[in-house]
């Protein structure tokens, strides 16, 4: 199968599917970042959209915990960048329908948690087919490591994803099921 087909055969899965499963749990990947000695504090979250898998708990639970959480916003070139976000602030939803953060304030982040169509055990990810994260990650990757942390649900795996020298490989991939 190619991009294009995985991609619809998932978008149907994702939504039929959706709300068996709904969110990860967010205590185990708490304990998941511990575990790894992930103690950096700036999360470049997502705002879950079209049946992604919900980890809204999971950036409330962090930013309690004094993470800085950012948010992803689409410039008008197409570029991805990252945005200081907090649950009382206000979003605005962006031309694909996705809330966005108001914020001005860019930041960084050192954990980036990436929406996922589909995945394989090799910690290959298919998006969009936007390219919006691979830009930014080559883009952010040339200054410091950031710990990629692709999310989805279990029947998201497939066996081999379809893969171009423009692909960034997930360090993480977390499940409503597992950790890979």
């Amino acid at each position: 199968m190619n991009k294009s087909e995985i991609r619809k055969k998932i978008f149907k899965l994702r939504k039929k599917n959706y709300f068996k499963y709904l969110s990860i749990n967010s205590s185990k990947f708490l304990k998941f970042l511990e575990s790894k000695k992930i103690k950096n504090k700036i999360i470049g979250g997502y705002y879950p959209y079209n049946y992604e898998i919900n980890i809204l708990d999971t950036l409330k639970i962090l930013e309690k915990k004094n993470y800085l959480i950012s948010l992803p916003k689409i410039s008008k070139n197409n570029k991805m960048n990252f945005y200081k976000w907090s649950f009382k602030d206000p979003l605005a939803i962006n031309i694909y329908g996705i809330p966005e953060p108001i914020s001005k304030k860019k930041i960084n982040p050192e954990i980036l948690l990436v929406p996922l169509v589909a995945y394989d055990s090799e910690l290959n990810r298919l998006g969009y087919g936007g390219g919006f994260y691979d830009r930014y990650l080559s883009t952010a990757m040339s200054d410091k490591k950031i710990i990629k942390i692709g999310l989805g649900f279990s029947f998201q795996k497939i066996d081999k994803v379809p893969v171009n020298q423009y692909d960034k490989k997930l360090d993480y991939i977390i499940t409503e099921k597992n950790f890979i």
